[in-house]
């Protein structure tokens, strides 16, 4: 969710993964017992991610994952009423390197920052953009995903590029996303202006909107928009497209250590394709 380049959304996706951890030490034989609960309750690494020092999680044993889970490929409730997607399935591999359980809380969007600040939540997953905005909140893994913003609107739109936004037309976008601070800004900073843009709970009500008539057009990532153009007869996708997207996992700033396992073992899953093959299951290369 964000604004200025562009880039194509595809199978393929640009990923780079810096590896920063190293060795938990082993503990002497007179603390043995105390170092297997430690263990056991997930507090610290295994693997390669486990290489530099002891991290610690909100509940022993679980990794708690903030999402909002309206937000296709990337997070959804699946049909069992548990959740699914590409952040889901990365977060579960993540989790089992680091010998945790992975636990996904679905709340809305606004809050999964804040969650993760105020120590409720271990990490962020959800689509989430790297801003130089979030990084003054908190701490980023490496990229990855690479993404793009796109706009929908209905058939027959007389919008027919992102230059004719700019016309008095109404904007949806879902709230608390770089998609609504870029196009709430200023005209004179690329925005349209707070005026002409509303802010959904999430994609699919911004979706009802646009159906309604309430709304011109929406600004979402290209995923999602074409789960959602697929489900709702009479919109399409623009042409051109919006912004340019830097998918990475959001880890508090206090929590370094927990940082540095996440980093590892993503890159681990990234080395040995599995990051690739996750994508790949949700996002068909076109």
């Amino acid at each position: 969710m964000k604004k200025l380049a562009v880039l194509a959304l595809t199978a393929v996706m640009t990923m780079s993964l810096a590896a920063c951890g190293s060795k938990a030490e082993e503990a002497p034989a007179a603390e043995s017992a105390a170092a297997e609960s430690v263990v056991a309750a997930g507090s610290t690494a295994s693997s390669a991610a486990a290489e530099d020092a002891v991290f610690t999680t909100v509940e022993d044993g679980k990794l708690h994952m903030a999402t909002n889970a309206s937000f296709p490929p990337y997070e959804m409730v699946s049909d069992d009423e548990g959740f699914e997607g590409i952040d889901v399935e990365i977060a579960g591999a993540i989790a089992e390197k680091l010998g945790l359980e992975l636990v996904v809380d679905d709340m809305d969007f606004s809050s999964v920052i804040t969650s993760v600040q105020s120590g409720k939540e271990d990490i962020v997953m959800a689509g989430l953009t790297v801003t130089e905005e979030r990084k003054q909140n908190i701490n980023f893994t490496e990229t990855y995903a690479t993404g793009v913003q796109v706009v929908i609107v209905p058939e027959d739109s007389d919008i027919a590029s992102v230059d004719d936004l700019s016309n008095d037309k109404m904007i949806g976008t879902q709230e608390a996303t770089t998609g609504y601070i870029y196009a709430s800004d200023s005209v004179e900073n690329g925005g349209y202006g707070e005026d002409h843009v509303i802010a959904y709970a999430n994609g699919a009500t911004a979706v009802q909107a646009l159906l309604g008539g309430k709304i011109d057009a929406i600004i979402i990532d290209s995923q999602p928009a074409k789960e959602y153009v697929a489900a709702n007869e009479g919109l399409k996708i623009l042409d051109t497209e919006y912004v340019t997207e830097d998918y990475a996992i959001g880890i508090a700033k206090e929590n370094d250590a927990l940082l540095s396992a996440v980093n590892n073992a993503l890159q681990e899953l990234i080395a040995d394709g599995t990051v690739d093959q996750i994508i790949a299951k949700y996002i068909k290369a076109e």
